[in-house]
């Protein structure tokens, strides 16, 4: 087993995972409720900026993408992600373009930067190939501004059309899947506790925010690690029943994502002008594991597709066969979510169906200021 996922290596995230029976193929037409959206993140919400570089994180065959309305785009989904949901409740009538793509005036509505393999650290999934980590996709953010300006005619227009969008920072689960969990390939779990290491992730993603802020971002959304010791590769690799969650990778998780709920108070009182929100993905999730009769899912533990021990090892192969009932699944490979499922943590993102989905305020309110 150890030989086949040294061979495969590890494709990128599980993170923040979610549900939901609904399968809208159609973006929302209507007027957006703000002008742009910009996202950063992994494979979570790669929508193909890893389709033309040399990485083995990529997802742009089938059976990826075999619901979506466009076919394998480079998703890491049968159909939408997270973040496709949001842009339709948003009110886009057309999905946010990948960085890879985007040009001209489309870049006005916002540009999805994120990478599959990518993570807050820069060596984080370097053993995949080629990814755009956090620093890298906020250097291609400043590279956008630059054009918004010019599209605009001047730095003060930008700066006010900026203002009004929303920025949704989705990283840190390659940094415990594909580095600190990855003991053949990196050090960082021999250099630092679980607590020092939270630490480091937060001081360096804390980094990146300030840059944003400083070219523009006032509106952010912090989405939180999900139970990555819940997903098919973590029970594959260290469940001994193969459906009880690893609670030494949920711990580390539950860390950082406690030290990110910190620093969106810092920040809320620290920038002026700008609002911070966070994402209970963690929580969201879990209600799914616990409760999933109630979401109508039936497999938890499973990947639609994949290969090894219950479809938790590896990702998706080429043209692989997946499972027929894909709403009845939480996840769809090995580590990412389903269509069902990310359709449910994209509208409790949006408009949260309990207190503790998001802190302090959901997206929907947070579109509104």
């Amino acid at each position: 087993m150890k030989t086949e996922q040294k061979r495969w290596l590890i494709i990128c995230v599980v993170a923040t995972f979610f549900m939901s029976n609904s399968s809208c193929n159609k973006v929302v037409q209507g007027v957006p409720q703000v002008p742009c959206y910009f996202i950063f993140g992994d494979s979570l919400a790669d929508n193909g900026n890893n389709n033309r570089i040399a990485t083995m994180a990529r997802a742009d065959y089938l059976p990826y993408g075999i619901d979506f309305p466009r076919g394998s785009t480079g998703r890491f989904s049968n159909g939408k992600t997270v973040v496709d949901v949001i842009t339709e409740l948003l009110g886009f009538n057309d999905y946010i373009q990948p960085y890879a793509n985007a040009s001209g005036r489309e870049i006005l509505r916002g540009v999805n930067y994120a990478s599959a393999a990518a993570g807050i650290r820069d060596e984080t999934g370097q053993q995949l190939g080629a990814r755009i980590s956090f620093g890298g996709q906020v250097n291609n953010y400043v590279t956008t501004v630059s054009h918004i300006v010019g599209i605009l005619g001047n730095a003060n227009l930008a700066a006010n059309h900026i203002k009004k969008c929303i920025f949704s920072i989705g990283l840190g689960s390659n940094d415990y899947l594909n580095n600190y969990f990855m003991r053949d390939y990196y050090d960082t779990s021999h250099r630092y506790t679980a607590k020092k290491y939270a630490d480091a992730l937060i001081q360096q993603y804390a980094k990146q925010i300030r840059i944003l802020y400083n070219y523009g971002a006032r509106k952010f959304v912090f989405n939180g690690i999900g139970p990555i010791g819940c997903s098919p590769n973590s029970l594959a690799q260290y469940s001994q029943d193969g459906s009880t969650c690893v609670a030494k990778i949920n711990s580390a998780n539950q860390m950082f994502n406690r030290r990110l709920i910190s620093l969106v108070d810092y920040f809320n009182e620290n920038l002026p002008d700008a609002k911070f929100i966070y994402i209970n993905n963690y929580g969201i999730f879990r209600d799914l594991i616990n409760r999933p009769k109630n979401f109508g899912f039936r497999v938890t533990n499973k990947g639609c597709c994949g290969v090894g021990r219950n479809n938790g090892q590896i990702t998706c192969l080429p043209f692989q066969t997946p499972c027929q009932n894909r709403n009845n699944y939480i996840f769809w490979d090995a580590f990412h979510p389903t269509e069902a499922a990310s359709t449910i943590v994209g509208r409790r993102s949006y408009s949260a169906a309990s207190s503790t989905d998001v802190y302090p305020i959901d997206i929907r309110r947070l579109a509104q200021l």
